[in-house]
């Protein structure tokens, strides 16, 4: 090339042939559909294990009129494996009356309401600022009844108790209700400095005084929040600080004025307590359930205090606490167990933390794994906003002005807002309804069965290698559609292998293995051909440690299973059938277990049986794929060979998109890919590869229309599927070699 120098000099270039590379990790996870007790619904979530998959999904049902069961044991079978998963939960439909429903509280009455929250995206895309709920479930379903969510917020300072003595329309009583206070009334104190005065009325002649709100009574105490302090004149807003001249004290008396000018005074000692230090939390649900538990606020989370960054744009009262609880125990086993907690969120929908959003719907959406919130659950009975807190003779400035409840509202970003209080308040969830509008029913209907599995379609949305075929369904017709929707999904994606079982009538209690036979071919006959299926013999029997009882399964999970044994033990090019990695972990027995005559029958059809070897146990005794003719991919391992390859090898050329279509870049993809291939044959994948990637294949041509191709031979390595054994003979004084190869 040429230099391109204007001056006597030197010209430095470099040229990077390293990028790229080939991926040879191993992928095992394998995706499933259908229905679950909980969970987003039609959006696909990645499971590690059995844990995850009860905490995301729930647990196993009680038996084989559950659909559930099934599905859930074939998901946690294969995790057993060593495995993962992408799991969809199966939608309940749109007929109305029979949606599956988020349990919820607040503006939507349970009772009424049809709340389906599917998922993240259906929330945020529809939901987020909906009207409907104050509080709803995560997901769909009976699940989330007696949740409780439990709220606070610093709707009051001080608890103030003691005895009124009479004043202008206000009787002397030991019960506070009884002497006409009430929400909205103004408190006053006298100040002198940073001492306490004397209070007298509260008129304008007093200079220097502190002013509040009554936001509760109660017989014996009443709540009070720091509005503002007067000096001189000159109202400044207040916030309150526990133990300083920034709250009410007990050293001189309380006034309380109404807006129509009558005083009362409290007098003798006021007791002065922290209002949040008093507040509750109680596991008693609406229901009258028992094993009520009270536990104390201050015990869970410190007291919400204004957000700096609410403060820091002149707003007010965005902190809020949320806990939500087990409140009757079924979902974690302990009534009254805390979940999950949340210490200052805001409400306002802007405010951030240390660049963390702290708006607590969104904090929810994204961290809760129970609830999201809906319509901003303000109490009718809200210090300051739709309430008359100015008495007369006590006008100050806007910051003591009276506003309308949309002004203070939650949501709003945080410039200039006195948010809304809500003070001390719990919710109960309830109202969730499962599968087909009922509570307990785990039954999805075929179609939103079909379309959960369209969710893992899509290699972008899903990376697998395996697809399970999950529970039984109702019927032959309808396992036969699920079959062939999973055939239809991998030979579009090509990189994935789908496992299929026979219907559950074809085996299971059908005494004759002559007629299960005939079930099993005929189930799998009118199947597509496709080297991306696996067809096995039946079912297994299992123990169910849940139920503490034995029960049938499809064998095809655990096949998969094996595959992803296989894989771990060894590589995908090694067949998974046989003594040595084809004994299944879960089965005691076989519903159908073919002998010679029917496996040969089995085999020739492309199914694969799956017998009991004396000493080995339940083996999976063939390794074809579902191709209907002959070939390399009527094999699993050489299916699965070139999935392997191709997914590599499609990685590695993602780095040469946009470059230069050269002879630098065609030597580089090489110099990537051949040690690759050279390291599949060195263990054993295949026995001979070529690799061309040059100008024969890549012509002006090619070139010119911005391709870049390479072809890539491979010989792959072939399991032994039939043995022969030939014993001679031979008289005495015969050499071996007169009659090798003569028999």
């Amino acid at each position: 090339m040429a230099l391109r120098l204007s001056s006597p000099g030197i010209s430095v270039r470099e040229v990077d042939l390293t990028r790229g590379g080939v991926n040879a990790s191993i992928n095992v996870v394998a995706g499933i559909a259908g229905p679950f007790k909980k969970g987003p619904v039609n959006e696909v979530c990645r499971i590690n294990n059995e844990k995850e998959l009860i905490d995301k999904f729930g647990g196993p049902g009680v038996g084989l009129t559950d659909y559930h069961y099934e599905t859930w044991y074939a998901a946690s079978n294969f995790l057993s494996y060593g495995g993962q998963l992408d799991v969809v939960r199966a939608g309940g439909g749109n007929v109305a009356g029979k949606q599956m429903v988020n349990a919820n509280a607040g503006v939507g009455l349970a009772s009424t309401s049809i709340l389906a929250i599917e998922n993240y995206d259906d929330y945020n895309n529809n939901e987020i600022n909906a009207t409907s709920f104050y509080w709803a479930a995560k997901s769909p379903g009976s699940w989330g009844e007696n949740l409780k969510v439990c709220v606070i917020d610093a709707a009051a300072d001080q608890r103030i108790s003691g005895i009124l003595t009479t004043k202008v329309g206000i009787k002397t009583s030991n019960n506070i209700t009884s002497a006409n206070i009430a929400v909205g009334y103004a408190v006053t104190q006298g100040l002198h400095g940073v001492t306490i005065g004397i209070g007298t009325t509260g008129s304008p002649g007093v200079n220097d005084y502190l002013k509040g709100i009554v936001t509760g009574v109660g017989n014996s105490f009443v709540d009070v929040k720091v509005v503002s302090t007067v000096k001189a004149g000159v109202e400044t807003a207040a916030t309150y600080q526990a133990n300083s001249v920034i709250g009410f004290h007990t050293a001189s008396q309380i006034i309380f004025t109404q807006a129509a000018g009558d005083v009362g005074i409290m007098t003798g000692t006021p007791v002065m307590s922290d209002w949040y230090d008093q507040q509750n939390i109680t596991t008693a649900r609406a229901d009258g359930g028992t094993d009520s538990l009270t536990m104390k606020w201050r015990s869970i989370l410190p007291k919400p205090k204004t957000n700096s960054y609410v403060s820091e744009r002149n707003g007010f009262n965005d902190a809020i606490n949320i806990v939500i609880i087990d409140d009757d125990g079924t979902v974690a086993g302990n009534t009254g167990s805390i979940l999950e907690k949340y210490g200052n969120l805001s409400k306002a929908r802007d405010a951030e933390n240390l660049n963390r959003d702290i708006y607590y719907k969104n904090v929810l959406a994204n961290e809760s794994e129970y609830i999201y919130a809906g319509l901003s659950p303000v109490n009718g009975v809200d210090a300051f906003h739709g309430t008359q807190p100015l008495p007369s003779g006590l006008v100050g400035p806007d910051n003591f002005t009276p506003t309308t409840a949309a002004e203070g509202a939650w949501g709003q970003d945080a410039k200039d807002i006195k948010f809304n209080f809500i003070g001390n308040q719990s919710y109960s969830l309830m109202g969730g309804k499962d599968y087909g509008g009922h509570i307990g029913v785990y039954d999805a209907d075929l179609g939103d069965i079909l379309n959960a599995y369209d969710k893992l379609a899509s290699k972008e949305n899903s990376d697998i290698r395996f697809l399970l075929q999950g529970g039984a369904s109702k019927s032959k017709e309808e396992e036969q559609a699920k079959a062939q929707k999973l055939i239809s999904i991998c030979e579009t994606r090509k990189d994935c292998v789908a496992f299929i079982s026979p219907d559950r009538g074809s085996v299971v209690n059908v005494s004759k293995s002559a007629d299960q036979l005939k079930n099993v071919l005929s189930f799998f006959g009118p199947l597509a051909s496709s080297s991306f299926a696996v067809f096995d013999s039946g079912y297994q029997y299992f123990y169910d440690r849940f139920n503490k009882k034995f029960n049938y399964m499809p064998l095809s999970n655990d096949i998969a299973g094996l595959c992803v044994r296989t894989d771990v033990d060894q590589f995908p090019w090694f067949s998974p059938a046989g003594t040595s990695r084809g004994s299944l972990a879960h089965a005691v027995k076989l519903a159908y277990n073919p002998g010679q005559e029917d496996r040969d029958a089995l085999y020739s059809d492309r199914i694969n049986p799956v017998i009991t070897l004396p000493g080995s146990g339940i083996t999976l005794f063939g390794d074809k794929t579902a191709l209907a003719f002959q070939s390399a991919f009527d094999r699993i391992n050489v299916r699965r060979l070139f999935i392997f390859v191709e997914k590599a090898i499609e990685a590695a050329a993602n780095a040469q998109l946009f470059e230069l279509n050269d002879a630098g870049t065609r030597s580089n993809f090489v110099n990537i890919v051949e040690p690759f291939l050279r390291d599949v044959q060195s263990k054993r994948g295949v026995t001979d590869f070529l690799l061309v990637c040059d100008e024969t294949n890549n012509t002006p041509d090619v070139i010119d229309r911005n391709e870049f191709v390479a072809d890539i031979f491979l010989k792959p390595s072939r399991s032994i599927n039939f043995i022969g054994l030939t014993f001679v003979a031979t008289r005495t004084g015969v050499s071996f070699s007169e009659v090798v190869g003569t028999v």
